[in-house]
């Protein structure tokens, strides 16, 4: 195992990496596999209507303010590769025939090579990985002695960021008590607040008095909403 592989796996066990360091190693394996560029795109399930997008990558500050100011993630062939189907994408003129001023920008800020995959954990969030670089085109030979363990850290990288994400997201809702989860476990069950109160020997005031709680500390606006919300946050688990 190669030591930047080692690296990506303790970290994934570390709980006292920021976003920096995370990103930082993430950065490190890139360059072990012969990338000079990366960026992590993380489209977070929640809220559902319109979920959270965060993006984080080493690109030309050039490039990053460009690509914000053109909404290029709205139209970026691989982004919308990445959303419904988790096989690598190589970056080429038929990929982005239909974002043809998108392709050239990049070409001359020097993305000129890339490779991408994204990932989807089983809460609903998806990861994207790309992997780029001004030069020396990607050929088949380099593929096949690195897509393996490109794919790998692909999932490692998601594994990581995800999870760190969202915990940040979940650091601004007071956490839950332990009887306020038993009870929209229950919900989720398609449970009336009379049936929890019978399953749990309560009143259906007490019932009420959680499922409010929850709804306050998740910032959601009904009980619904503070199911699928704690759901998607891996709460309900």
């Amino acid at each position: 195992m190669e030591n930047w592989q080692k690296d990506l796996i303790d970290m994934v066990f570390d709980d006292e990496l920021c976003e920096r360091e995370v990103f930082s190693r993430i950065e490190d394996a890139a360059i072990a596999l012969g990338f000079e560029h990366v960026a992590y795109g993380f489209q977070s399930p929640i809220p559902l209507s319109r979920p959270r997008v965060i993006l984080l990558n080493n690109y030309p500050g050039s490039w990053q303010e460009r690509y914000a100011q053109a909404g290029y993630l709205q139209i970026d062939p691989t982004v919308a590769h990445g959303r419904r189907s988790h096989a690598p994408i190589i970056w080429t003129d038929q990929v982005f025939a239909g974002a043809q001023n998108l392709w050239d920008e990049a070409r001359a800020h020097g993305l000129k090579v890339g490779w991408a995959q994204s990932s989807l954990d089983g809460l609903g969030a998806c990861g994207i990985i790309t992997l780029s670089r001004s030069g020396q085109p990607l050929t088949t030979q380099e593929l096949d002695a690195k897509q393996l363990n490109m794919r790998w850290f692909v999932q490692v990288a998601h594994i990581a960021f995800s999870r760190l994400l969202r915990c940040n997201s979940a650091i601004g809702s007071q956490a839950l008590s332990k009887r306020e989860l038993e009870v929209l476990k229950w919900s989720a069950d398609g449970k009336s607040a009379q049936d929890i109160a019978d399953i749990l020997s309560v009143s259906k005031n007490t019932v009420d008095f959680h499922i409010k709680n929850s709804i306050t500390k998740l910032q959601v606006t009904n009980k619904t909403a503070a199911v699928v919300h704690a759901a998607l946050l891996g709460f309900l688990n």
